[in-house]
Protein backbone atom coordinates (compact mmCIF):
# COMPACT_ATOMS: atom_id res chain seq x y z
CA UNK A 1 0.00 0.00 0.00
CA UNK A 2 3.02 2.37 1.09
CA UNK A 3 4.66 1.96 -2.62
CA UNK A 4 1.16 2.46 -4.43
CA UNK A 5 1.23 5.78 -2.36
CA UNK A 6 4.38 6.81 -3.22
CA UNK A 7 3.33 6.21 -7.11
CA UNK A 8 0.70 8.78 -7.16
CA UNK A 9 2.82 11.04 -5.11
CA UNK A 10 2.73 14.35 -7.56
CA UNK A 11 4.95 17.15 -7.52
CA UNK A 12 2.69 19.48 -5.22
CA UNK A 13 3.14 16.75 -2.79
CA UNK A 14 6.93 16.09 -3.22
CA UNK A 15 7.00 19.89 -2.67
CA UNK A 16 4.36 20.14 0.33
CA UNK A 17 6.76 18.10 2.31
CA UNK A 18 9.85 20.78 0.88
CA UNK A 19 7.11 23.21 2.24
CA UNK A 20 6.85 21.48 5.99
CA UNK A 21 11.22 21.04 5.71
CA UNK A 22 10.84 25.00 5.55
CA UNK A 23 8.19 25.90 8.23
CA UNK A 24 10.39 23.68 10.32
CA UNK A 25 13.45 25.40 9.41
CA UNK A 26 11.70 28.75 9.96
CA UNK A 27 10.31 27.42 13.61
CA UNK A 28 14.39 27.13 14.15
CA UNK A 29 15.29 30.77 13.34
CA UNK A 30 16.71 29.41 9.54
CA UNK A 31 15.74 30.93 6.63
CA UNK A 32 12.51 28.99 5.52
CA UNK A 33 13.89 26.64 2.99
CA UNK A 34 13.28 22.85 2.07
CA UNK A 35 14.34 20.33 -0.14
CA UNK A 36 13.92 16.66 -0.61
CA UNK A 37 15.14 14.16 -3.23
CA UNK A 38 12.83 11.47 -5.29
CA UNK A 39 14.46 8.32 -7.01
CA UNK A 40 11.36 5.93 -8.42
CA UNK A 41 8.68 7.50 -6.31
CA UNK A 42 10.18 7.38 -3.18
CA UNK A 43 12.01 10.25 -1.04
CA UNK A 44 15.33 9.01 -0.56
CA UNK A 45 17.16 12.62 0.91
CA UNK A 46 15.86 15.14 2.85
CA UNK A 47 16.93 18.93 4.31
CA UNK A 48 16.34 22.27 5.51
CA UNK A 49 18.24 25.17 6.23
CA UNK A 50 20.38 24.94 9.17
CA UNK A 51 23.75 27.50 8.86
CA UNK A 52 22.16 28.89 12.09
CA UNK A 53 22.68 25.87 14.25
CA UNK A 54 25.42 24.41 13.10
CA UNK A 55 27.62 27.52 12.21
CA UNK A 56 28.30 25.85 8.71
CA UNK A 57 28.13 27.84 5.68
CA UNK A 58 27.70 24.64 3.73
CA UNK A 59 24.00 23.85 5.44
CA UNK A 60 21.82 24.47 2.44
CA UNK A 61 18.59 22.51 2.56
CA UNK A 62 19.68 21.06 -1.01
CA UNK A 63 23.32 20.04 0.48
CA UNK A 64 21.85 18.48 3.05
CA UNK A 65 18.83 16.35 1.09
CA UNK A 66 22.09 15.33 -1.21
CA UNK A 67 23.79 14.04 1.46
CA UNK A 68 21.71 12.30 2.55
CA UNK A 69 20.14 10.72 -0.33
CA UNK A 70 23.97 9.74 -0.98
CA UNK A 71 24.53 7.71 1.89
CA UNK A 72 20.72 5.87 1.42
CA UNK A 73 21.89 5.23 -2.19
CA UNK A 74 25.25 4.53 -1.08
CA UNK A 75 26.75 6.77 -4.45
CA UNK A 76 27.60 10.08 -5.04
CA UNK A 77 25.71 9.70 -8.58
CA UNK A 78 22.52 10.79 -8.11
CA UNK A 79 21.12 9.65 -11.65
CA UNK A 80 17.40 9.28 -12.33
CA UNK A 81 16.80 11.52 -8.96
CA UNK A 82 14.40 14.81 -9.06
CA UNK A 83 15.13 17.29 -6.50
CA UNK A 84 11.98 19.64 -4.93
CA UNK A 85 13.44 22.64 -3.19
CA UNK A 86 11.27 25.48 -1.81
CA UNK A 87 13.53 28.09 -2.94
CA UNK A 88 15.49 29.03 -6.34
CA UNK A 89 18.83 27.35 -5.81
CA UNK A 90 21.71 29.62 -5.56
CA UNK A 91 25.22 28.87 -7.07
CA UNK A 92 26.25 26.63 -4.56
CA UNK A 93 23.41 24.60 -4.93
CA UNK A 94 23.37 24.60 -8.42
CA UNK A 95 26.80 23.50 -8.84
CA UNK A 96 26.26 20.74 -5.92
CA UNK A 97 23.18 19.34 -8.36
CA UNK A 98 25.24 19.62 -11.22
CA UNK A 99 27.95 17.62 -9.32
CA UNK A 100 25.14 15.28 -8.03
CA UNK A 101 24.01 14.13 -11.53
CA UNK A 102 20.32 15.19 -10.78
CA UNK A 103 17.96 14.68 -13.49
CA UNK A 104 15.75 17.05 -12.53
CA UNK A 105 14.96 20.32 -10.74
CA UNK A 106 11.70 21.68 -9.47
CA UNK A 107 11.39 24.44 -7.44
CA UNK A 108 8.74 26.83 -6.04
CA UNK A 109 10.30 30.47 -5.56
CA UNK A 110 12.31 32.23 -7.83
CA UNK A 111 15.30 34.35 -5.61
CA UNK A 112 15.61 37.81 -8.04
CA UNK A 113 18.93 37.72 -5.15
CA UNK A 114 20.87 34.84 -4.61
CA UNK A 115 19.27 32.46 -7.77
CA UNK A 116 21.73 30.42 -10.35
CA UNK A 117 18.78 28.37 -12.10
CA UNK A 118 16.76 31.23 -13.69
CA UNK A 119 17.12 34.60 -11.75
CA UNK A 120 20.99 35.62 -11.95
CA UNK A 121 22.56 32.57 -14.02
CA UNK A 122 21.19 29.84 -15.83
CA UNK A 123 23.89 27.06 -14.49
CA UNK A 124 21.58 24.04 -15.29
CA UNK A 125 21.04 24.64 -18.78
CA UNK A 126 24.55 26.05 -18.99
CA UNK A 127 25.87 23.75 -22.40
CA UNK A 128 29.64 24.10 -21.15
CA UNK A 129 29.18 21.91 -18.95
CA UNK A 130 29.35 18.22 -18.94
CA UNK A 131 25.56 17.76 -17.05
CA UNK A 132 22.53 19.82 -17.66
CA UNK A 133 19.18 19.30 -15.86
CA UNK A 134 15.55 19.50 -16.80
CA UNK A 135 14.18 22.22 -14.41
CA UNK A 136 10.47 22.77 -13.35
CA UNK A 137 9.79 26.50 -11.79
CA UNK A 138 6.67 27.68 -9.48
CA UNK A 139 5.55 24.36 -8.34
CA UNK A 140 3.44 26.30 -4.75
CA UNK A 141 5.50 29.40 -5.62
CA UNK A 142 2.77 31.41 -3.73
CA UNK A 143 3.17 29.42 -0.71
CA UNK A 144 6.98 29.21 -0.90
CA UNK A 145 7.35 32.95 -1.06
CA UNK A 146 4.78 34.17 1.40
CA UNK A 147 6.43 31.60 3.68
CA UNK A 148 9.94 33.40 2.94
CA UNK A 149 7.94 36.72 2.98
CA UNK A 150 6.60 36.61 6.27
CA UNK A 151 10.08 35.32 8.05
CA UNK A 152 11.97 38.08 7.18
CA UNK A 153 9.39 40.56 7.91
CA UNK A 154 9.25 39.47 11.37
CA UNK A 155 12.93 39.26 11.77
CA UNK A 156 13.45 42.90 10.64
CA UNK A 157 10.58 43.68 13.00
CA UNK A 158 12.52 41.75 15.77
CA UNK A 159 15.63 43.47 15.10
CA UNK A 160 13.97 47.28 14.73
CA UNK A 161 12.22 46.61 18.60
CA UNK A 162 14.01 48.45 21.28
CA UNK A 163 15.23 46.17 23.89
Amino acid sequence: MADQRAQQMTEKDYMAEAMRLAKEAAKAGEVPVGAVIVKDGKIIGRGRNRREESNRSLSHAEIEAIEEANQNLGSWRLVDCELYVTLEPCPMCSGAILQARINRLVYGTKDPKAGAVDSLYQLLADPRLNHQVEVVSGVLADEASLLLKEFFLKLRSSKNKPE
